[in-house]
Parts: structure tokens; C-alpha cells; sequence
């Protein structure tokens, strides 16, 4: 890749890069965007953690991700709904913050169409006994044996659901930055207010 490319002078097709490498993530497993942290919390009990980007709607402005009804941040997210998803993607040189303000989906209309994608085998981290992060004695999955060696049906599978839910983001603002060892490109789409900034960051190397 070039050190500064051309169309990040432009606002629409930077815009349109941004949604380009989410959607495409949500279907490339080895994107570098495909699985970003997901902050949430306060300003007294921030809590970040890796998740997987199930899909990416421009049109709708959001993006989601599944989660365990039973996660620890279920319950942060409903006492505040704003929170940041961090992209980084070193072979592009781009880093994506997003605010949101997001939504618990379950056992509703978003969560069957999700649920119904999910192949058996993927479903296997929602059939778990105990909910993530229980304590336990001594090293476990979770699982029965039955599920611990995918010796399962996809009917079977279906167990999982009720512990299944969707986090859907609606985004409020894009902060899109490029790095370059000749200045960084920074933008900013404020989607709330429709306002959009372009910025320039220099880096001055001192030599001794």
C-alpha cells in the first residue's frame, strides 16, 4: 500500500472504505476487522473484550454481535447503553472507533433470524451449563460430553437458544484514522448531528 492513497482526501469514499471493510469482515473470517474490542461500563468499571462482528448495515447505520445472555456485561450494557468498538487493521493501516448505543435482542424477531444462520457447531459456546466466567475447581468447558466432542445434532443444538442473544450497535459516530509516517489522516463522521471533519496529525521524529 501506498504511504498516503489519494481518495482519503474525500469524505464519501472514505465513508464508503469504512463500511466496505465492516461488511466484508462480517463475511471474511480472516479479516483483521472481523473480531474488534467492545467496551462497555462506566466511568468506573470500564470492561473491554474481543468479539466477533456478525453484521454490518450501512443502510440501518449499526453494527452487531452475539453474546451469552449470562456475560457479565449484559447487565453493564443495560445500565449504560453507550459504549466503543476499537477496529485495528495493520495491512491497511486503519483504525476505526465507533460510538454506539446498543440493544440487548432476545428471544425476539433479531435473535431467531441470527440463531437460525448459526450453524450447530458454532452453537456449541451457548450450550454451556454455567453461564462465562463461572468458577470452577478444576479446568472444564462447560459442556456435557455429548457437546464437549460435537457428538450432536443441530435439533439438539437448539438447547442453545434460550441462552443466546444479539447486541445490535446503533452507531453515533465513526472516527477513522490512517496511519502514515508523513502525517496521519484523522476523520470524523458524527452521525448524530451529520457533521464530518477531516484532520491532519504530524509526526515529528527527534534524532540524537
Amino acid at each position: 500500500m501506498s504511504e498516503v492513497v489519494s481518495y482519503y482526501e474525500d469524505f464519501n469514499e472514505i465513508e464508503k472504505k469504512i463500511w466496505g471493510l465492516l461488511t466484508n469482515a462480517v463475511k471474511d473470517r480472516s479479516s483483521e476487522f472481523r473480531t474488534p474490542v467492545f467496551i462497555c461500563g462506566n466511568d468506573k468499571d470500564l470492561d473491554g473484550r474481543v468479539v466477533v462482528l456478525r453484521k454490518a448495515d450501512q443502510q440501518n447505520n449499526f453494527v452487531q454481535y452475539h453474546s451469552d445472555i449470562r456475560s457479565s456485561k449484559i447487565e453493564k450494557i443495560k445500565k449504560n447503553p453507550n459504549c466503543s468498538i476499537l477496529f485495528y487493521g495493520k495491512q491497511e493501516k486503519i483504525q476505526l472507533r465507533l460510538k454506539t448505543e446498543c440493544k440487548v435482542h432476545f428471544n425476539d424477531d433479531v435473535t431467531k433470524e441470527s440463531w437460525d444462520k448459526t450453524g450447530h457447531i458454532s452453537r456449541k459456546c451457548y450450550l454451556v451449563t454455567n453461564g462465562p466466567g463461572t468458577e470452577s475447581d478444576k479446568p472444564t468447558s462447560g459442556l456435557d460430553n455429548k457437546f464437549d466432542n460435537f457428538d450432536y445434532t443441530k435439533e439438539e443444538s437448539e438447547a442453545g437458544y434460550k441462552n443466546f442473544c444479539v447486541i445490535r450497535c446503533k452507531v453515533k459516530s465513526i472516527e477513522w484514522l490512517y496511519l502514515a509516517a508523513k502525517g496521519h489522516r484523522r476523520a470524523l463522521f458524527d452521525l448524530e448531528n451529520n457533521k464530518k471533519k477531516l484532520a491532519y496529525t504530524l509526526i515529528i521524529f527527534y534524532i540524537s
